[in-house]
């Protein structure tokens, strides 16, 4: 059996193992609620939790955006690491006020944070509105990214025998069927072995790259000799580009709604607190590992294209295979792993979707068993339409990484200012963050990608802090003075 036919062959136990685990949560589930279906009944202890935000946050973008722009960059994406790091430093300003708020209050969706904070303040509806439709259209480009890599990684292990568009729309539907049946709780227990599958195969992994090719050293000078410019030293706009990245990441990051919810659904603030100790760890362990391999292709595959760079994983694992039997299992295990995590994002995006959609778009009540049912259905309809606009292979998963934080970014204020900030005001934050989404989408449409080297997410960040801020210290001055009047 060739190396393809058994990729085939373990996708297909993979897969009925996933449905197998959908079914078993099915029958564990308590009630048919919101908090029941979405946060798997708040019940997640320290081992799942950690791996369903391990397997979450390293996603399809990192297992094949990663290494792909690693291979395009060069030496300078080690910095990768750095803002896979700065995600959980951020966390820490956010999670210890959040999570008490949030049990007290029984909130499922990011939204219900905004509808909490802001209560009475005058547009307080219009911020709900402007921060979940900026979430809602980040998780789509977010399911668009896995779906697209899930596709890729599909075609390409198993030789085209399950082919790019199978790929994307025979596991979407597969993703869609056991997170509709299994709610939260399917998510996590998968996601405990995709996370461990994860870890294990890209270690292997990279383990025989290296091993391949003579150890670090050796593989550096191939790459000076291949591609020079891949090891030069980074110039200020590349440094630049550095600190842009880290600050773009690693605040973006923080607000994802699927991680959000995840601090809503553990058991306890303890249980939280100890599965983010574990995650401060796994940058090295993943990041700096898919960082390392993209580097390592340089050498192996001197002529991709930009968009075949995102297919830099796949090709590794079939010479992998080739090289023998015991190879060849240990490749399968890494596509196993690799396309697991993939969809433990998938299935996390698109359970908060359906149910941001539901409650906070729709206005529907999280204490409302139907609300469930609209959410399962608004997450079967986006991913339908997600799956068609995914066969355009063309864009790089990279591009799509960027673009979402850009937007994701705008959301920072109504949680990580609001938070700290007694005195942040609805209206001025709704101002700033149509501002600065404008500003983003602006200089996207334009083509200004980076200014100086800083992404233009991160400058109209900047604009967005200063009218929400400025905004409410003005509106504060202003009801100073109006009070002694009114007296």
């Amino acid at each position: 059996m060739s190396f393809a036919q058994s990729g085939v062959v373990a996708l297909l136990l993979y897969l009925c193992a996933l449905l197998a685990v959908a079914e078993v949560a099915r029958r564990a589930r308590r009630d048919s609620s919101p908090a029941d279906h979405f946060l798997a009944g708040r019940d997640l202890g320290v081992f799942v939790l950690f791996l369903t935000l391990y397997a979450t946050t390293y996603s399809g973008n990192s297992l094949l955006g990663y290494p792909g722009e690693a291979y395009r960059r060069g030496f300078s994406w080690i910095m990768a690491t750095g803002f896979m790091m700065s995600i959980i430093v951020v966390f820490h300003a956010l999670v210890p006020r959040l999570r008490p708020i949030a049990i007290a209050n029984g909130f499922v969706t990011p939204g219900d944070w905004v509808r909490h904070r802001f209560e009475g303040d005058p547009g307080s509806r219009g911020l709900l509105l402007g921060v979940s439709l900026l979430m809602v259209i980040a998780l789509g480009n977010f399911l668009f990214a896995q779906l697209k890599a899930m596709g890729e990684l599909a075609d390409q292990v198993t030789g085209g025998i399950v082919p790019y568009e199978l790929g994307v729309f025979g596991l979407a539907g597969v993703i869609l069927l056991y997170e509709t049946r299994g709610g939260m709780r399917a998510v996590a227990w998968t996601d405990v072995a995709q996370g461990v599958l994860m870890l294990v195969g890209l270690a292997a992994l990279l383990s025989w790259v290296l091993g391949s090719g003579g150890g670090l050293e050796a593989v550096t000078r191939s790459i000076i000799e291949v591609r020079p410019s891949a090891a030069v030293v980074p110039d200020a706009r590349e440094c630049a580009n550095w600190v842009s990245t880290i600050v773009l990441l690693g605040l973006a990051s923080v607000v994802y709604p699927q991680a959000i919810q995840r601090i809503y659904a553990a058991r306890s603030g303890r249980v939280l607190a100890r599965s983010f100790s574990l995650m401060t760890f796994m940058p090295l362990a993943t990041t700096a590992v898919v960082t390392l391999i993209g580097l390592a292709a340089i050498p192996r595959f001197a002529e991709l294209g930009a968009a075949e760079a995102d297919r830099v994983m796949p090709l590794l694992l079939g010479e992998w295979a080739a090289a023998g039997p015991l190879l060849a299992v240990a490749a399968l295990c890494v596509f196993i792993g690799a396309l697991a995590a993939i969809m433990s994002t998938a299935d996390s995006v698109l359970l908060s979707l359906g149910s941001m959609v539901a409650e906070d778009l729709m206005g529907r009540s999280h204490r409302d068993a139907s609300t469930t049912l609209v959410g399962k259905r608004v997450a079967a309809g986006v991913m339908l339409a997600v799956a068609v606009l995914a066969l355009n292979r063309e864009i790089t998963l990279w591009r799509l990484i960027e673009l979402k934080m850009e937007l994701l970014v705008q959301c920072v204020p109504a949680f990580l200012v609001a938070i700290h900030w007694k005195g942040l005001r609805a209206r001025p934050t709704l101002v700033g963050l149509i501002a600065g989404t404008v500003v983003a989408i602006a200089g996207v449409l334009l083509g200004w990608k980076r200014i100086g080297g800083v992404h233009i997410g991160v400058l109209s960040l900047g604009l967005n802090l200063a009218i929400a801020t400025l905004g409410s210290a003005l509106a504060a001055g202003s009801r100073l003075e109006r009070a002694p009047a009114s007296e």
